[in-house]
């Protein structure tokens, strides 16, 4: 086993090798306008309900919808989207209308009233099972109350953000099923 040569870090830094998810696009809606915005902050906190953990910036043009619609949409793009993505990430709802600028369509949800983004591989609607954190952390917490994804490919090729314009293509995948032994849930 390999060694590694070690140096100190700046703490400010280290989200380049924690974040843990693919970057998504949250879709929100409020008093009948739309937003999309790019966000790479989030984790699964639970399996069943399902429950969703992200950071959303107070000052993001998405917060206000986002937090008093108490509902959300988590988009999947994959690797074909990533223009797209870093384009929702460098403007701002309040000045553009990004379904259209983006050439995304929305789709009505079954449960809730943000829209789905048609061209993602997977949307997760959302609605807020915790907010106490919100205004200390910006931390919201979603229950996923219907999922939509598509039936192929089984792996999608997903992109992650490692900062500073710099992305991570998901690559293969490796299987050790056979050395894996579930915990009792």
């Amino acid at each position: 086993m390999k060694a590694f040569q070690k140096k100190d870090y700046p703490l400010a830094e280290i989200r380049r090798y924690l974040e843990p998810g693919p970057i998504v696009l949250v879709s929100s809606a409020w008093k009948g306008k739309f937003n999309i915005m790019t966000m790479g902050w989030h984790m699964m906190m639970e399996f069943s309900p399902a429950l969703f953990g992200c950071y959303i910036w107070d000052k993001n043009h998405s917060f206000e919808m986002i937090r008093k619609s108490k509902e959300c949409v988590i988009n999947i793009p994959t690797i074909e989207l990533i223009n797209e993505a870093v384009g929702i990430g460098n403007c701002s709802g309040d000045k553009v209308d990004k379904f259209k600028k983006f050439g995304l369509t929305p789709v009505v949800g079954d449960k809730v009233s943000a829209p789905l983004i048609k061209e993602c591989y997977a949307n997760f609607e959302c609605r807020l099972a915790e907010g106490k954190l919100i205004s200390k952390y910006g931390l919201f917490i979603w229950e996923v109350v219907k999922a939509h994804v598509a039936t192929s490919p089984k792996y999608p090729v997903t992109f992650h953000y490692r900062g500073e314009g710099v992305f991570m293509i998901s690559g293969r995948s490796v299987s050790l099923r056979k050395k894996f032994k579930p915990r009792n849930l």
